[in-house]
């Protein structure tokens, strides 16, 4: 694929709100290339800047226009067909039960593996849930993120379970769980 046909499909993307792409998603988008051609088409847009590399195959569209859920479509492309939502420090701090804002740190549970992600927007940290999808869906809350947000009580529970450290803990907001 050359450089005008990539940018001309991700802009269609774009347009659409979607700026994350897995491996798998251009080999979709351009099944037309072979293996080797697709790689070497990648390193040529990211040698150009068209495309960041996010994670082991995952990148993200440069020229798009992004909201402020990068990590979360990042997390949504890593994981993909996965269960996953925001909770332990990052969800906390959101509620104001813990003293600390987690600075370029992402923290998610999720059905699929575990793992931590460096990217140049963040480190997305993921914890493995052996929670059931109903435990889930009743735990957590849509919100404009891609992936939902867990609600103060489960936030804590998962916190507790996972064995995280609790000193940040306020209190006070312990009571308005």
């Amino acid at each position: 694929m050359d450089k005008l046909t990539a940018i001309n499909t991700l802009d269609r993307y774009s347009s659409q709100g979607r700026y994350v792409f897995h491996l798998n998603d251009f080999r979709n988008m351009f099944s037309d290339e072979s293996e080797r051609g697709l790689k070497s088409s990648l390193k040529r847009l990211l040698d150009a800047n068209i495309l960041t590399r996010a994670a082991q195959g995952v990148y993200v569209y440069n020229s798009a226009s992004k909201d402020s859920y990068i990590l979360e479509h990042i997390v949504k492309t890593i994981r993909r067909g996965e269960y996953n939502y925001v909770s332990l420090e990052s969800a906390l701090s959101q509620y104001g039960v813990i003293s600390q804002i987690p600075m370029d740190r992402l923290t998610v549970m999720t059905t699929g593996r575990a793992g931590e992600f460096k990217t140049p927007w963040g480190v997305i940290e993921l914890t493995h849930t052996e929670r059931s999808v109903s435990d889930i869906l009743s735990g957590t809350v849509e919100t404009k993120s891609p992936i939902k947000f867990a609600k103060k009580d489960t936030a804590l529970r998962d916190l507790r379970r996972v064995g995280r450290n609790t000193h940040l803990i306020n209190p006070q907001e312990l009571n308005n769980v």
